[in-house]
């Protein structure tokens, strides 16, 4: 935490003053810089290390990556581990966090209130197609937040939702994270993250409640490959019952 700390309140304030004269990529690949430190750290100080298997499953065009969200860590591997510029869908309240939030906000990302449903996802539909469009790829939590590891949270249709009216396929992730930084807790404990990315799913012509049916199957079953340990119950067959709307 020091670490992170001490490298944020430098590199946010740059990144601040640094977008008045340059916005996009630019910025981007700039900021990208900080997360990189970050997970040295994670590595160097706390033993952290990660094993990812299906890069090749990466599409060349535009894509929405749905991923399991066990801990900051994710957010911090996926923008340095994916080849496109990473544009996430956060609830708003982290734009308010010191330094962090401050170099979030001048970012190409989509911030959202979560208390009002409808208009969220007007802003994600809109937003996120521009992103797409100008060769951002779009990351988004279906569970909506942190689940704690071996757990499962309800599967929401927002990101089935923007690849349907969008046409673009979505590839789902599995990650392990909680294993080495447990959700909300101050200690952080030495190990492999595994991370598994899915072949991509064509949203064309499905339902965002079948479309997310298909990918929350994908992802528990996974977890549960990756992480048995975990788990009390059996890997889960393929007839998951239907995600909440």
């Amino acid at each position: 935490m020091a670490w992170l700390i001490g490298t944020v309140i430098p590199y946010g304030t740059a990144a601040v003053l640094m977008s008045l004269f340059v916005r996009g990529t630019p910025l981007y690949r700039f900021c990208i810089g900080w997360v990189r430190m970050a997970l040295w750290g994670a590595e160097a100080i706390c033993g952290m290390r990660a094993h990812v298997q299906g890069m090749e499953n990466l599409p060349n065009g535009p894509v929405i990556l749905l991923a399991k969200h066990q801990s900051a860590w994710e957010t911090l591997a996926f923008p340095v581990m994916m080849p496109r510029p990473m544009s996430f869908v956060f609830k708003r309240e982290l734009l308010y966090v010191p330094f962090f939030g401050w170099a979030l906000g001048r970012l190409d990302m989509v911030h959202i209130d979560r208390s009002r449903r409808a208009e969220a996802f007007s802003r994600v539909e809109n937003q996120g197609r521009k992103l797409l469009e100008q060769g951002n790829w779009i990351i988004m939590f279906p569970e909506g937040t942190r689940i704690a590891r071996g757990a499962k949270g309800s599967y929401k249709l927002g990101g089935a939702k923007l690849a349907t009216v969008t046409g673009v396929p979505v590839v789902p992730i599995a990650v392990t994270s909680g294993r080495c930084w447990p959700r909300q807790a101050f200690i952080k404990r030495p190990g492999v993250i595994e991370m598994s990315i899915g072949r991509p799913i064509d949203s064309v012509g499905r339902t965002p409640a079948d479309l997310m049916l298909e990918v929350e199957t994908w992802i528990e079953a996974e977890m549960h490959r990756l992480d048995p340990l975990a788990y009390a119950e059996p890997a889960p067959n393929h007839a998951a019952t239907r995600p909440a709307a």
